[in-house]
């Protein structure tokens, strides 16, 4: 359905938390080096039950192998520091959906670069930034949400 592409994610409990949530959707998860963790790490596998053997996976050195490798037509980049509101963005079956470091988020050069492309979850209250997870599974729900109605399957 959807491809979750994380950039240098540093807490296993977050990537276990979306690799889950991959599973449940059937989205593919795409890691991008270095990672603050070993994919062995009993955190990572722990947030992820027995679901971690289901999951679609792939591993990328640095970001120009990630591109590289799947030359996506169609991506989206997740940041705070965005304009535009995620559920503006219309998404659709095979889209990738970028998120930063739980520190630092996206690095400017990848937002300068994708500027058209970038949107943020609006955060009305007291709080610098959401939870990784969290902002991963409000956009992806709203991108399933979407497509769904498109092809009227739940």
């Amino acid at each position: 359905m959807f491809n979750i592409v994380l950039f240098q994610p540093e807490i296993p409990q977050n990537t276990g938390n979306i690799g889950r949530l991959c599973v449940g959707l059937g989205a593919t998860l795409h890691l991008i080096k270095p990672l603050g963790f070993s994919l062995e790490d009993r955190y990572l596998k722990r947030a992820g039950l027995d679901y971690w053997k289901y999951l679609k996976l792939n591993v990328y050195e640095d970001y120009s192998s990630f591109f590289k490798k799947n030359k996506p037509a169609r991506i989206f980049y997740f940041s705070k520091k965005a304009n535009e509101i995620y559920w503006n963005a219309q998404y659709d079956k095979g889209d990738f959906l970028v998120f930063g470091r739980e520190t630092t988020g996206l690095p400017d050069w990848i937002l300068f670069n994708s500027k058209n492309n970038v949107f943020r979850i609006p955060m009305p209250g007291k709080t610098r930034s959401l939870n990784l997870s969290n902002s991963v599974a409000i956009v992806a729900y709203e991108a399933f949400r979407q497509v769904s109605l498109k092809s009227e399957t739940l």
